[in-house]
């Protein structure tokens, strides 16, 4: 017995007739979203420039972004959508914390980083 995949993306709002059109829908969701962290990469607007939490908001716009393209391919070429609640919620929570403690790591030895260039010389030795 075949099991349907649902043919909906952004929480329903745009439906597709059949999965070949559900996966070029994503597929150009996902090349529009790096078309945009291209463009920005590039280009790097000012506005972007300021500092929020010690990085450039730029920097926190591309992590965001990624996180979104990630969601869209687990969610829907891997099919979480059409798992168990118990087994999304693992995957999730799992993925969540990890990109948490990637982006802490990121900023905590990016930081020691800068400031060896800016200071010269060890602070801390491990």
């Amino acid at each position: 017995m075949a099991h349907a995949h649902k043919l909906e993306i952004f929480r329903g709002r745009l439906k597709f007739k059949s999965n070949q059109q559900k996966i070029w829908g994503v597929l150009i969701l996902l090349s529009i979203i790096t078309a945009i962290e291209v463009i920005l990469g590039i280009y790097k607007p000012e506005v972007f420039m300021g500092d929020i939490l010690g990085m450039k908001t730029l920097n926190w716009i591309f992590i965001l972004l990624t996180i979104v393209k990630a969601y869209y391919i687990t969610w829907d070429f891997m099919h979480m959508r059409d798992e168990t609640p118990a087994l999304r919620r693992m995957v999730v929570w799992t993925a969540v914390f990890l990109i948490c403690y990637l982006v802490f790591i990121l900023l905590q030895e990016g930081g020691y980083i800068e400031s060896v260039y800016e200071n010269g010389h060890i602070k801390r030795d491990f």
